[in-house]
């Protein structure tokens, strides 16, 4: 009965931060810097998880340093110079200090600025090889365009394809010179020529000429969900005619059709039905291409993306991205079946852990200055079951088993003596 009514204490008094926007904590995407094999960015409920030891280690940048709140998952892009980019609802986020400060790109040029988006949600991002930054946005009410930088996310300029009805959902651009560039987009509503609205459509667009001029691709190739959208996925790293596409919400319950072109958009062939939605699809450097889905498979082709089979006992496949070393890193399930938040794989087969949340050291520390993330760290520590590291002082205190009290461990009463409620089994072993 005391142990409930210390645990029920502890719930009520201790802010609520994984659990923040209803859903469990869990690994959502995973960004690597590239040609740096100790770089790893990990995507997860309640933020982004850093670490610069190849996983060894990794520190939390929450959602509030981060610009944003409630249900709703950053898409990052890491630059070679280490820089941060994240997407929100209000704009692109840039971190030029490894997560400590953020600013939204374009919030300092004039109002009547072309390459002004701030304010509105940037749904798609992605870099191209020479450092551009593209980014596509989706706001509802609003003009919607494509925009892109040459200066590191200084300025941008949009490349015509402002719209007041389509919301402009994914973007990507080859990477072998960066002059292809595919983008798609939704129309919630259009007028037919009777004056009546017409049903949701897609767009598809693809440039040749790093956003100078546009082409409409057909679409008729590609079967629709009730609410149809499409997504670009994956464009080959040597040769951008072979792209993936994904239609999203197709196949019942969350299943999606995923798509293959050789031609550059033109046309496409359907190489794989789920029954769950696709999180990711990579084309390997060997030219194997991985897709994965969270409880509805991993599957892998050998020859291009052809054809697919299933992978073996896969792993809850939130993420997927491979290193420039070809290690394959990958989102799991922190507890159940998976025992993993980051795993690592050569072959797509075999996982082994990287990282569990019970695992990270505490919020990324700025020199100079203390941040809200610091605030937040006693209340994420309690909830994720992490280990309460207590500072010494001339006075007996906790040293993790809750034997003995006193001086700092006094001090710090609120949040350290609460989180320790939820550690009490770890006294049985310790306090002997």
């Amino acid at each position: 009965m005391r142990l409930a009514v210390a645990l029920a204490v502890a719930a009520a008094l201790l802010p609520s931060v994984a659990h923040a926007n209803g859903r469990f904590p869990a690994s959502v995407s995973v960004s690597v810097r590239p040609g740096d094999a100790d770089d790893i960015y990990l995507g997860v409920t309640f933020g982004l998880l850093i670490s610069h030891d190849d996983g060894a280690s990794f520190r939390w940048v929450c959602e509030d340093a981060l610009g944003y709140s409630g249900t709703f998952d950053p898409k990052y892009e890491i630059a070679t110079d280490g820089t941060i980019y994240a997407t929100t609802f209000e704009g692109l986020r840039i971190s030029h200090d490894g997560g400590c400060t953020f600013t939204f790109a374009t919030e300092d040029r004039p109002a009547n600025d072309p390459g002004r988006f701030v304010g509105k949600w940037v749904d798609a991002i992605d870099l191209g090889p020479n450092g551009e930054v593209w980014v596509a946005t989706a706001e509802g009410g609003l003009s919607n365009d494509v925009y892109r930088s040459t200066d590191g996310g200084r300025t941008f300029e949009p490349v015509g394809l402002a719209s007041g009805e389509i919301w402009w959902k994914s973007l990507l651009v080859d990477q072998v010179d960066g002059k292809r560039v595919y983008v798609t987009g939704y129309q919630v509503t259009q007028q037919g020529p009777d004056g009546m609205p017409t049903p949701p459509t897609v767009h598809l667009r693809r440039s040749d000429d790093a956003g100078a001029h546009w082409t409409p691709l057909a679409t008729t190739d590609i079967e629709l969900g009730n609410a149809p959208l499409i997504r670009v996925e994956a464009v080959s790293p040597t040769n951008p005619d072979i792209l993936f596409a994904r239609s999203e919400g197709v196949r019942p319950p969350a299943g999606d059709l995923l798509y293959r072109s050789t031609t550059g958009g033109t046309s496409w062939t359907k190489v794989l039905e789920t029954t769950a939605a696709i999180r990711a699809v990579v084309i390997r450097a060997s030219g194997e291409v991985v897709v994965g889905t969270v409880g509805g498979g991993v599957f892998s082709s050998s020859d291009g993306g052809v054809s697919f089979g299933p992978m073996p006992s896969p792993p809850e496949m939130a993420c997927l991205a491979e290193r420039s070393d070809r290690t394959l890193l990958s989102c799991g399930a922190n507890w159940s079946p998976d025992n993993f938040a980051l795993g690592r794989s050569a072959d797509a087969a075999a996982w082994s852990k990287v990282f569990r949340f019970v695992e990270l050291k505490g919020p990324v520390t700025c020199e100079g200055r203390h941040t809200v993330c610091e605030d937040q760290w006693p209340a994420l520590q309690t909830q994720l079951g992490i280990p309460v590291e207590v500072v010494a002082d001339a006075t007996p205190v906790d040293k993790g088993c809750g034997c003995e009290a006193g001086g700092a461990g006094a001090a710090a009463a609120g949040a350290i003596g609460l989180a320790m409620l939820v550690g009490l089994r770890r006294r049985r072993d310790c306090c002997r």
